[in-house]
């Protein structure tokens, strides 16, 4: 009986340890679109999807604004309703600029100097149609579209590729936009 006891005792160690690897291996760097023309991107964005973060608690129907200013950076406007689609309009103005010439697809955005933070475009519809921003840290997450819908094939397909990228899409909350 106590070798039992032992086997099992050993057997659970072993997952343990095999877990607490596999838990503390590092993730792949996250992959971001090959190309991104920052004129085509400019314009609204409707969130379709998000992961919960604490500046936009409350917030349903978000949206962003994103122009081209003088200096060549992007003006950053972030919408959404407050508390419910009949809620107070609320807004935030921000900043953000490119990092990687590259590709255009890694950018910083800031709302309140001197903090910023990573906006990587790792998804981009053909026709600029959807976009998915993610933080290199996967502790931020959204899905964009142009219209306030997004059909839900796409919608699972894109999905899976952020599972794919290490993303634990379960964390998603869907924003509801006004009709």
């Amino acid at each position: 009986m106590e070798i039992k006891h032992l086997s099992l005792a050993l057997l659970s160690l072993s997952f343990a340890v095999l877990f607490g690897c596999a838990a503390g291996m590092k993730q792949s760097p996250l992959q971001v679109v090959s190309h991104v023309d920052l004129n085509r991107y400019l314009g609204i964005w409707y969130e379709i999807a998000r992961f919960p973060n604490r500046f936009q608690e409350g917030c349903v129907a978000s949206r962003a604004t994103y122009t081209l200013l003088e200096d060549g950076k992007i003006g950053v406007l972030n919408q959404c309703y407050k508390g419910g689609l009949s809620g107070e309009l609320s807004s935030a103005n921000g900043k953000a600029w490119v990092v990687e010439k590259e590709t255009n697809a890694k950018l910083k955005v800031s709302f309140f100097w001197p903090f910023t933070g990573d906006y990587w475009i790792i998804d981009l519809g053909e026709n600029y149609e959807y976009a998915v921003v993610g933080h290199p840290g996967r502790t931020y997450l959204w899905i964009l579209s142009r219209t306030p819908e997004m059909d839900e094939a796409l919608y699972n397909r894109l999905l899976e590729r952020l599972q794919k990228q290490g993303y634990d899409t379960t964390k998603l909350i869907r924003s509801p936009q006004k009709p």
